[in-house]
């Protein structure tokens, strides 16, 4: 029989996010645990992968291929791998995996089970569809079953509620953000204002805004402004904003890299632009009015004055507190809001410095602890480093 992790991470997604930072802290601790990673769009592809470590050390990496690619691949999901491994904690970071945790924790193989809730999405899969239906009874389901609920947002965890009719019937949710490895990451230098780049990170889909990014820098180009900019990401639209860019005439402006498999790489260029733009198409379609992007924290991280429209539910505080600037979604007034940010030495360098300060308390360490303190894992931190006083890992209603 295996020998019992101390926890399982079973979550949708390659990209970085809370469960890769989740594993990387439990790793740097000299954990034993077991990661279920599973596709989560059809760039994706069919690829679960399962891989165990002991004492912080990988020792097996299998992969299994589903004939199915995402969404459909979803239903496969709880199936792989067939014999969930024997831990303490289980952390699902959706109600598919979190699901599987709540199974593992009737037949004995795990003690506790979390909910890890990444965003929010009122009708996940359509309007009154049997799939959606299916899928809030679920993550009603884990709301009120689970040991632990964590939360990106007190907007989604509010939203949550509603849509489900929770009150005090549901498990108390911790709204614990995105963070960034602060301890790691490459920030851009004082002068970096003078390399003129712009720098977008994130999915390639119409909700992100990448077309009016694009439009923005032909504005600029037709100013004759000199500007480069970086496209980290891949996604549907990849093909189609590539041959957006050559048709605006930006071919040797903008530089695509596709999906960066090590976040680090990410890091390093993320610290050589001077500006990040998040320009978030408007509507209520959008699940981002619900969440915490994890570009942002990346950017604030690097130092990036950002540009970003009014959709996620934190960018009023960026603007206040982070050096960020709010534009509207429209090519000109990005071009205009780049131009501007670019221009005055003194006020980009202000913006830098105020996004290095605002992030120091979204360091991942600092927002994991709490968690494993609540769940009784965090036998590793020192006598006095309880953490659980943060403001933003406060149990809330």
């Amino acid at each position: 029989m295996a020998a019992k992790a101390t926890s399982a991470i079973a979550s949708n997604g390659f990209g970085d996010g809370p469960a890769q930072a989740l594993r990387d802290y439990l790793l740097a601790r000299g954990e034993s645990l077991v990661t279920i990673l599973h596709p989560l769009t059809p760039e994706e592809g069919t690829r679960h992968v399962v891989t165990t470590y002991v004492d912080g050390a990988c020792i097996d990496e299998r992969i299994r291929r589903s004939p199915l690619r995402p969404p459909a691949s979803y239903a496969l999901d709880p199936l792989i791998p067939l014999l969930p491994p024997r831990v303490d904690a289980w952390f699902g970071f959706n109600p598919l995996a979190c699901g599987r945790g709540l199974v593992a924790r009737k037949l004995g193989r795990a003690e506790r089970v979390v909910l890890w809730s990444v965003d929010f999405v009122p009708d996940r899969f359509g309007a009154g569809t049997i799939a959606t239906s299916l899928y809030d009874r679920l993550d009603r389901h884990c709301c009120q079953a689970v040991d632990l609920h964590v939360e990106l947002t007190e907007t989604a965890r509010a939203a949550r509620l509603r849509r489900h009719g929770l009150g005090a019937a549901s498990t108390p949710a911790h709204v614990v953000p995105m963070g960034a490895w602060l301890d790691r990451v490459v920030t851009t230098t004082p002068d970096g204002y003078s390399r003129r780049r712009v720098v977008y990170l994130g999915h390639l889909v119409s909700r992100q805004g990448v077309e009016m990014l694009l439009d923005a820098l032909a504005v600029l180009r037709g100013r004759d402004e000199e500007i480069t900019a970086d496209v980290i990401g891949t996604g549907p639209l990849e093909a189609h904003l590539r041959d957006r860019a050559v048709r605006l005439g930006l071919g040797d402006v903008v530089r695509f890299h596709g999906f960066v498999a090590d976040h680090r790489d990410v890091e390093r260029m993320l610290a050589e632009a001077s500006i990040a733009v998040a320009p978030y198409r408007s509507g209520d379609d959008t699940f981002t009015r619900y969440a915490d992007p994890g570009k942002l924290k990346a950017y604030l991280a690097a130092g990036l004055p950002i540009l970003l429209t009014d959709v996620p539910p934190n960018a009023h505080e960026l603007a206040r507190e982070a050096g960020a600037e709010i534009v509207d979604y429209d090519a000109s007034a990005i071009a205009e809001a780049i131009s501007r940010g670019l221009d005055s030495v003194d006020a980009w360098q202000q913006r830098r410095s105020a996004a290095l300060a605002y992030v120091r308390q979204f360091d991942w360490p600092v927002l994991l602890a709490p968690v494993l303190d609540r769940l009784a894992l965090d036998s590793h931190r020192p006598p006095g480093d309880e953490g659980s006083s943060s403001p933003r890992t406060k149990p809330s209603r």
